[in-house]
């Protein structure tokens, strides 16, 4: 950890749906010497200004009204490939993770914990380190123990198994044949031991592949 970086020049934006976590962090950053800070109440607030405007650090949400956070994620790593981007949420899944993870966000923190840890995420990301808190590196030795989990593709297809859709429909939406969907079926029905699509369902909600049905 950096405890001794000057913050001060750091731009920061915070982008989340409730007035008071806004406040919340507005006034943690500037207690703490954070000059430039910018609160969004929504993604579109931001990607409005996207493209013209750059921030040394994006503090955001996974779950806003107007945008899935994972894709508003992708839309700053569009706009600035080198964007630092700290991920303060609730959500603890460990599908969530994964997804965070995949997309290399630099810092997890949930939003259940003292926001001394967003201190902490800050200082280490603007030295170019990753901060996961220590929930997160729990989630993420389980998902490095040994248990061979369903890749990228396959998680696509549990999703879609777990809302219902038929095979058929499965391939449309994935731009695949039904014997590629298949194939995902069986190999998901051997990686998580299930019976039948109940089982499955079950399975992956337990193990936090997915989130509950």
């Amino acid at each position: 950890m950096s405890e001794n970086i000057d913050l001060s020049e750091l731009r920061i934006a915070v982008v989340d749906d409730h007035n008071l976590v806004l406040e919340g962090f507005r006034s943690l950053l500037t207690r703490n010497g954070l000059r430039h800070v910018e609160l969004f109440r929504s993604a579109a607030a931001l990607t409005d200004i996207l493209r013209t405007r750059t921030y040394d650090i994006y503090i955001i949400d996974v779950e806003l009204p107007d945008m899935d956070g994972f894709l508003l994620i992708d839309a700053i790593r569009e706009a600035w490939p080198s964007a630092r981007i700290i991920v303060s949420t609730i959500h603890d899944e460990l599908w969530t993770v994964r997804k965070l993870v995949a997309r290399n966000v630099d810092a997890i923190v949930y939003k259940s914990l003292d926001m001394a840890h967003v201190m902490e995420a800050i200082r280490d990301v603007s030295c170019g380190e990753h901060y996961y808190c220590d929930e997160v590196m729990a989630a993420l030795g389980m998902m490095r123990n040994g248990i061979d989990h369903p890749s990228q593709r396959e998680m696509d297809v549990l999703q879609a198994i777990a809302g219902g859709l038929t095979s058929k429909e499965i391939a449309q939406r994935l731009f695949i044949s039904e014997n590629t969907v298949e194939s995902h079926r069986k190999s998901l029905f051997q990686k998580l031991e299930a019976r039948n699509i109940a089982d499955l369902v079950m399975k992956a909600v337990k193990r936090g592949y997915i989130g509950p049905i």
